[in-house]
């Protein structure tokens, strides 16, 4: 399919519709055939242009779901599943639900980027792409920006043992891209890494308190505690307590549905809106319509809040639109066309069994009160965010793969440069964002604990989701000498912290930041040069 651009530009639509390597997997809009088919060769400029900043709405809408409803979906479901802080099992439930729960919220977008790039063979290089180029640009300049916004000694034990273990698991997919395959032992394997991860952050956790209370340990450098949610000054809620008493109305008053549900459905807050800057304003203003659509379809279970964001009108609605959207969005809405014996559609089905189901809830409950199963929603809330996250990555590798027959780029690239800056940007502002606020050492143990899951979930569920009972083997040939380099840089960058920082006693400074950071830079420039072939081997 690359190959369209060599042809005159007439014929560009007949060759795209007429070759099948051109037929996008998945996705609700064909992007190859809008920008070589509905859009004149002369405007296809206009048809990039419109296609990058579609590409830049899909990363906000995949960090709006997965912050404002996958993550706290997550957290709820922990909760009741008795993984909160306060469940006393070796006291160690909170690092757990960290390196699963809360990792699995953080890694959302990469992961299901993944696993949508390795449905296809074609777009397997992607993920590749993304997985190494993002390794390599958290550890480089999200850790050495850390260092530079904040010098800080670094935690020896966990930093020393996330290292290693992110080595072993890029020199298992180094060894997998020499062999050209993996299997389905390998696959496995990679979750049974990051499974026996987990056990080992446990037990150190667990052994390291003991030796504090022992007196063994000396305590580390003193970070000041993270402020909880309730601690924060300001909240999304529009409740009136949220401003003190000088707010608090002097009856008690109960809000009608159509005014509960009015005001659960108002992304904006304005008492907030008034104090906010002009671009915080401004890309707000470009996130409401994906809120506005996320509050309507998505439910959202708040362990924090008292009535555990129950919404009563809104909540019953729910019923109705998060089924739906899931039939919708499963396989581009594949199943929800099927006609059930030929006369009904599913979509249909679904529509008249959720609307039964919301009249009976909204019946036999209250706005006051939220259901005893109430829970149910957070789990109905974590499927539905999923299935938005799930779309919007699809949407995200087909319009990549496009960009990347536009500009005759491979795959790879892409993965290392749009894909991998896009789903890491979130981290590198909040990393930062807790840097400047006085917790260096929490942020850089997230550049290097994060990708772990990434990477080894990332390779083998994306791998373990495309093998099948007759051919449990998926193909990952290297297309170019772009992924030797990328591996390559990866494992040379964590060799470099490996040593470095123990070298420096784990006293992190502003020299060590500036050479990860001129080492990110001296290694785009190599891979963009191997992608336009200014560096080249004569044997490839």
């Amino acid at each position: 399919c690359r190959e369209v651009r060599k042809h005159n530009s007439s014929e560009w639509c007949h060759f795209i519709r007429s070759n099948p390597d051109c037929r996008l997997e998945g996705g609700f809009l064909d992007y190859l055939d809008g920008v070589f088919c509905v859009f004149p060769p002369r405007l296809l400029p206009l048809a990039v242009t419109l296609y990058a900043l579609w590409l830049l709405y899909l990363f906000v809408i995949l960090g709006v779901t997965a912050e404002k409803f996958f993550c706290p979906n997550l957290s709820a479901i922990s909760t009741h599943l008795k993984l909160s802080h306060n469940v006393a099992v070796f006291s160690l439930t909170s690092f757990l639900h960290g390196v699963t729960f809360l990792a699995f919220g953080n890694g959302a977008p990469d992961v299901f980027s993944a696993v949508v790039a390795f449905s296809d063979p074609r777009t397997a290089g992607l993920a590749i792409g993304a997985v190494f180029g993002a390794g390599v640009f958290v550890t480089t300049v999200v850790a050495g920006g850390i260092a530079l916004v904040k010098p800080f000694t670094a935690a020896s034990r966990p930093f020393l043992r996330d290292v290693i273990f992110y080595m072993v698991a890029v020199f298992l997919t180094f060894m997998v891209l020499y062999v050209g395959k993996i299997t389905l032992g390998e696959a496995l394997g990679y979750l049974g890494l990051y499974v026996f991860y987990v056990f080992t952050v446990v037990l150190c956790t667990w052994i390291h308190r003991r030796q504090r209370q022992e007196g063994l340990a000396p305590p580390g450098p003193w970070e000041p505690e993270m402020p909880t949610d309730a601690e924060e000054p300001e909240t999304l809620s529009t409740n009136s307590g949220d401003y003190g008493e000088e707010y608090r109305p002097l009856l008690p008053s109960q809000d009608t549905s159509l005014r509960i549900l009015t005001a659960a459905l108002s992304p904006l807050d304005y008492r907030k809106w008034r104090r906010k800057p002009w671009y915080w304003r401004l890309f707000k203003i470009f996130k409401v319509p994906v809120e506005l659509v996320l509050l309507l379809t998505v439910p959202v279970v708040d362990p924090d809040k008292d009535d555990l964001n129950w919404k009563r009108p809104l909540n019953c609605l729910h019923i109705l639109t998060s089924p739906l959207l899931c039939v919708l969005t499963l396989k581009s809405g594949t199943y929800a066309l099927y006609q059930i014996q030929g006369v009904f559609p599913v979509w249909g089905l679904v529509t008249l069994v959720g609307s039964g189901l919301a009249i009976i809830i909204f019946i036999t409950t209250s706005n006051e009160e939220p259901p005893k199963y109430h829970c149910v929603f957070a789990f109905v809330g974590f499927l539905a965010s999923a299935m938005w996250i799930n779309a919007a990555a699809t949407e995200l590798v087909n319009i990549l793969r496009t960009l990347g027959i536009v500009f005759q780029l491979s795959n790879t690239v892409l993965g290392l440069t749009l894909l991998a800056w896009g789903n890491s940007i979130g981290d590198t502002f909040s990393d930062l964002t807790m840097a400047r606020q006085g917790y260096p050492r929490m942020a850089f143990s997230a550049c290097f604990g994060g990708i772990i899951f990434n990477i080894l979930v990332g390779v083998g569920l994306g791998c373990l989701l495309q093998m099948s009972g007759s051919q449990p083997v998926v193909k990952l040939e290297p297309d170019s000498l772009l992924v030797w380099i990328l591996a390559g840089a990866l494992g040379l960058s964590l060799v470099f912290s490996f040593v470095s920082v123990p070298a420096q006693c784990f006293q992190l400074g502003k020299a060590y930041g500036i050479c990860l950071i001129l080492y990110y830079l001296a290694f785009l420039c190599v891979a963009l040069l191997t992608e336009f072939r200014v560096i080249r081997l004569s044997t490839l």
